[in-house]
C-alpha cells in the first residue's frame, strides 16, 4: 500500500531527527525536544519526498542571474529566511495554509478545499487574497528559487490525476506571476496521487492529500 511505504519513510525520517534534536535544561537535567528539532521532525514529514527544486539548481541559477537578482551571502541565509517565514505566518494566519519551515527552506501548504473547487484548477475567488500577500512576500524576498507542487488523492485515474495536479501547480504560479512573482524563479510539477500525506481511505485522509504546496528556497551564493 503506497500510504503505508510513504509513512515508513517518515517515521524513519523522524526517528533519527529526533535522536539529534533533543537539548538539556541545565537546571533540571530534563531532556526536551528544542524548536529547532520540532521544526525538523515537522519538515521530515513535510518534505520527506520533496527533493531538490525542480529541474535542479544549475538550469534555475542561469535564468535567477539574468533576471538581475542576486544570490544572499552564506551567513545571512538563516536570517533572510527567519524574516520571510514571519511575514509568510503573520499573512496566511487562520486562513487554513500550513506554514512549515524545513531546515533554510519554507514550504507553504495549501489545502484545495481553500484554493480548488472539486475536479478545478482555478483558484477560488476567496482565496485570492491570501494568495496576493503571499505574492507580495515572494515578490519582495526574490533571492529565493520557488517551486509548486500539484497533489491529489487517490480517486480517480492516475492519468487523470496527474494532469489535475500539474493544472493546479500551473495555475497557481500563473496567479503568482501576475502579481509580481518573477517566472525565472519558479517552477512547477505535478504528483498526482503518489504522495499522499494521510490515508486515502478516509474522506478526512483525501481532503488532506488534495494540496498545493510552495517551496521556497534560499538562492545562495
Amino acid at each position: 500500500m503506497k500510504f503505508s511505504r510513504t509513512m515508513t519513510a517518515v517515521a524513519l525520517s523522524t526517528a533519527l531527527v529526533t535522536t539529534s534534536a533533543c537539548t538539556t535544561n541545565p537546571e533540571t537535567g530534563n531532556r526536551r525536544l528544542s524548536n529547532t528539532g520540532l521544526g525538523a521532525i515537522i519538515g521530515a514529514g513535510a518534505g520527506y519526498l520533496l527533493g531538490d527544486i525542480v529541474g535542479g539548481r544549475n538550469s534555475r541559477t542561469e535564468q535567477i542571474v539574468g533576471a538581475g537578482i542576486g544570490a544572499i551571502a552564506g551567513g545571512a541565509v538563516g536570517r533572510y529566511m527567519d524574516q520571510q517565514e514571519a511575514e509568510l505566518r503573520r499573512e496566511t494566519a487562520g486562513t487554513g495554509v500550513d506554514v512549515i519551515r524545513q531546515g533554510d527552506d519554507i514550504i507553504l501548504r495549501m489545502p484545495s478545499g481553500i484554493t480548488f473547487d472539486v475536479d478545478r484548477y482555478d483558484v477560488k475567488p476567496q482565496f485570492q487574497s491570501t494568495l496576493n500577500e503571499v505574492a507580495n512576500t515572494l515578490a519582495q524576498y526574490q533571492q529565493t528559487y520557488i517551486d509548486i507542487y500539484g497533489h491529489t488523492d487517490s480517486t480517480g485515474s492516475d492519468a487523470y490525476n496527474q494532469s489535475l495536479s500539474e493544472r493546479r501547480a500551473q495555475s497557481v504560479a500563473s496567479y503568482l506571476s501576475s502579481r509580481g512573482v518573477a517566472p525565472a524563479r519558479m517552477a512547477t510539477r505535478g504528483f498526482g496521487e503518489t504522495q499522499p500525506i494521510a490515508d486515502n481511505a478516509t474522506e478526512y485522509g483525501r481532503s488532506q492529500n488534495r494540496r498545493v504546496e510552495i517551496k521556497v528556497v534560499p538562492f545562495q551564493g
